[in-house]
């Protein structure tokens, strides 16, 4: 990052139109129009390779839309949910520093979900089919785990309560996050000059870390391999000498090396791009040999990236759920046990009032027939819907891991 010199004397910062900010929500907000939120910023702002607004800084907006979520509404309706989701569009008005609260016009948003930090795994050996299944299990035990022993167990346990009844409130969750760009010219308080610091990585490395986000959207259904990738620089690079190497507002122009689109039978997207140019604001341009090392995501998505920058669906199918909930039906129909536990235990289907119907009743085949159901719609929504695609949408955040080739240091001058 950089640190501000206190010695040397304050510049004016006036942000621009088109600058990209990325927020997320700092608790649970009701899910209604007018209703205000505030949000943190996820990475800094930069204002001609200086720092203007540091991560973390609040932002104050509100709700300004509500529109009908048809897959969420869909989807519920299987599971016996009558809740009419909704997605919100929000707006944010106000940076709220510790001076002042500085008003902005931004466009609007509604791209809001919990967000996940994708990071690229070092370097694996392959291993055998058995022994990637146990990871997989053993990843999906460390999930249940994390369940009880996470901070916020109380608000899980009432959320998975709230769905199992046929309606229950909606909200915008703690970390939902949404990004937006700035409309008009935004004055800033005056701040110190940036003193950039030494980067992480060794001097001897020629290792670059750059921040950057994507100039139009890329998916595993429509991309071809050699389609052309666009990515703009958010953050300014230095070197280990402090002397600057990317400067903000450079364009990473790479390609699509890899793409499968999402097909039957549950067999998701993959996609893998790389950059092999940096063309700097003042048009000079360099050769770097770059690859997606990480990124921004939606936790709905269920991404994951590989060592060598390849993005894939996380594999969540499991043949047990669906076989569970056969064995569970199926306790209804014996009649050597206890009517009330064996219909309440197999009726799984339709949720809380699936469970109330089918112990009321107190008809066997009648509680059967709900589980049944359940373990049928288990089996499609795991093994027989359609794979889904990787989609990076346009503004979405990138890091690129890059390296120059062989080619001559450009002088700073020559950089803008």
């Amino acid at each position: 990052m950089a640190t501000a010199d206190p010695s040397s004397p304050a510049l004016p910062v006036v942000l621009q139109p088109g600058i990209v900010f990325t927020v997320a929500a700092t608790s649970h907000h009701p899910l209604k129009i007018g209703e205000p939120l505030q949000a943190r910023l996820q990475y800094p702002i930069f204002n001609h390779d200086l720092l203007a607004l540091p991560e973390g800084t609040l932002l104050q907006g509100s709700v300004t839309a509500l529109s009908p979520d048809k897959r969420a509404r869909l989807k519920a309706r299987f599971h016996g949910d009558l809740t009419p989701f909704h997605i919100a569009t929000v707006r944010f008005d106000a940076i709220l520093l510790p001076s002042a609260s500085v008003p902005i016009k931004t466009t609007e948003a509604s791209n809001g979900a919990p967000i996940l930090k994708l990071a690229a795994p070092s370097a694996q050996k392959k291993s055998s089919f058995l022994a990637r299944q146990f990871t997989q299990a053993r990843k999906i035990f460390q999930t249940r785990v994390e369940f009880f022993t996470a901070p916020g167990l109380g608000d899980r346990a009432l959320q998975i309560l709230y769905h199992q009844l046929p309606y229950h409130p909606e909200r915008i969750p703690d970390g939902a996050a949404w990004t937006f760009e700035l409309t008009e010219p935004t004055a800033l308080p005056a701040i110190p000059p940036i003193e950039p610091t030494l980067p992480k990585t060794p001097a001897r490395t020629e290792n670059w870390q750059v921040n950057a986000i994507l100039k139009a959207e890329v998916s595993s259904k429509s991309a071809r391999s050699g389609d052309p990738v666009e990515a703009l620089v958010v953050e300014p690079v230095f070197d280990s000498n402090r002397e600057l190497v990317i400067p903000q507002g450079s364009t990473l122009l790479g390609k699509v090396s890899a793409s499968k689109a999402a097909r039957s039978l549950g067999r998701n997207g993959r996609l893998r791009f790389n950059f092999q140019q940096v063309r700097f604001p003042a048009g000079q341009s360099r050769a770097v040999q770059g690859q997606l090392s990480g990124a921004l995501a939606a936790t709905s998505q269920g991404l994951q990236l590989d060592a060598e920058g390849t993005v894939t669906q996380q594999n969540k199918a499991s043949a047990l759920n669906p076989l569970l909930l056969t064995l569970l039906a199926g306790r209804a129909l014996d009649t050597d046990g206890n009517l009330v536990a064996q219909t309440g235990v197999a009726s799984n289907g339709f949720g809380l009032v699936g469970r109330i119907v089918g112990v009321a009743t107190g008809s066997r085949n009648l509680a059967a027939g709900i589980g049944f159901y359940a373990a049928a719609l288990s089996l499609y929504e795991n093994w027989l819907t359609p794979g889904r695609d990787i989609v990076f949408p346009r503004d979405m955040r990138i890091e690129i891991e890059t390296s120059p080739l062989n080619s001559p240091v450009l002088k700073r001058d020559e950089l803008k």
